[in-house]
């Protein structure tokens, strides 16, 4: 049989068998779905149950078990559930989880990766569907959310403001196609805040634990004895003030050592916009250390033609006596601090170099280009303390 953590660790191509009919199938490109499969007058017959974004392994049992139920009777589960899908789809009632449904399809496509198509599914099945997910949504009212959001407020804050936007998101979109009028019921302001307390009376703000700048040369020395790929790719995000996806999925065609420029392309980056990274002296020798495999573009690779995990640098810190409490991503804080305390550049290069979008319009107007050399300026400054000898 299969467990949760099996289905995420597999990753060969191939069919999978859980229990009596029910199979989890891997393609070549490493797409994963459920397959269930039986046999009806001596002819074997497969249905895709859904991908596993779509559907989880206990789901994925009950409508295996759902189709045994049906065969038994000697009804073809493929035509029967194919008859129920054009039922529901045609229906003129457009019930909450239809509209989350078609609002996921509708949206899939712009998020980065599956788990997060998968945490939005699988939120709004355990805590909105139970309550109206059955119901129309023109039907959906204040007491119905509050039901949903109020029990979990104080004691699961993160989880309850994350199933509140997402239930926000999809009544709004309702609401457009016209499927719904009136106020939207889960919106916060003027509406939910001034029946439940704020988040940040009942949850203080958890901000990255970054490392204070005073105390980064003699870290990055530590870490420079460690010769592993996860420590040549922190001191590398550490270098360039990037992110972690930014790092662990450079290939190195992204790298022009001749220009000394490193370009993300936007399809990377979390504002979707193309980022120009200067290599410094520092950086290039960091890259000449790193080994290339050969048959992988990536710069980091690990195991089946992928990438490091995003846990690779993480994992790291942890096993650290001294670091363990630190995030990768609070470097970047480190060396915003940096820049804000220490050095004598203007605030619009750090934001510049961490790839921020800057919210002033009028500035932003007028700074059209992406001040490169300047930029390279300041980060052959930042190497500079980052590699002094640590005290």
């Amino acid at each position: 049989m299969l467990t949760v953590k099996k289905v995420e660790s597999l990753k060969e191509w191939g069919k999978y068998a859980d229990t009596q009919g029910l199979y989890l199938n891997i393609n070549k490109g490493g797409k994963k779905s459920w397959i269930y499969r039986y046999q009806l007058n001596g002819r074997r017959r497969e249905v895709g149950l859904g991908s596993i974004t779509q559907v989880t392994l206990k789901q994925a049992r009950e409508k295996a078990a759902d189709g045994r139920k049906l065969h038994t009777q000697g009804v073809d589960p493929k035509a029967q559930w194919d008859k129920d899908k054009y039922i529901s789809d045609t229906s003129d009632i457009w019930t909450f989880d239809r509209c989350s449904k078609a609002y996921i399809t509708a949206h899939e496509a712009k998020w980065k990766n599956e788990k997060h198509i998968s945490q939005w599914r699988n939120t709004l099945e355990q805590y909105a569907s139970p309550v109206f997910g059955h119901l129309a949504v023109d039907k959906i009212d204040i007491e119905l959310v509050l039901q949903v959001i109020e029990p979990m407020w104080k004691i699961k804050t993160e989880t309850a403001t994350r199933v509140r936007q997402r239930i926000e998101s999809i009544i709004a979109w309702a609401t457009v196609k016209g499927y719904r009028t009136g106020a939207n019921p889960a919106s916060w302001k003027g509406n939910l805040d001034m029946l439940l307390p704020a988040r940040s009376k009942i949850q203080a703000v958890k901000h990255h634990s970054a490392l204070p700048y005073k105390d980064l040369p003699k870290f990055m020395q530590l870490l420079s004895k460690n010769k592993s790929l996860s420590s040549q790719a922190l001191q590398l995000t550490i270098l360039t003030a990037c992110r972690t996806s930014e790092v662990l999925g450079a290939s190195w065609e992204e790298f022009n050592l001749d220009d000394k420029i490193w370009t993300i392309p936007a399809n990377r980056m979390k504002a979707k916009r193309e980022h120009r990274v200067p290599i410094t002296i520092s950086i290039e020798t960091l890259l000449n250390l790193i080994p290339k495999v050969v048959g992988s573009d990536w710069a980091f690779p690990s195991k089946n033609n992928k990438h490091l995990s995003n846990m690779a640098m993480l994992t790291l810190l942890k096993k650290s006596k001294d670091y363990s409490n630190l995030t990768v991503h609070g470097f970047r804080s480190t060396f915003r601090d940096w820049a804000a305390e220490v050095s004598n550049y203007p605030r619009e290069l750090a934001e510049a170099s961490l790839a921020h979008v800057l919210g002033n319009q009028t500035e932003a107007a007028y700074q059209r280009g992406d001040l490169l050399e300047k930029r390279r300026e300041m980060m052959t400054t930042w190497a500079t303390y980052c590699l002094a000898e640590g005290k």
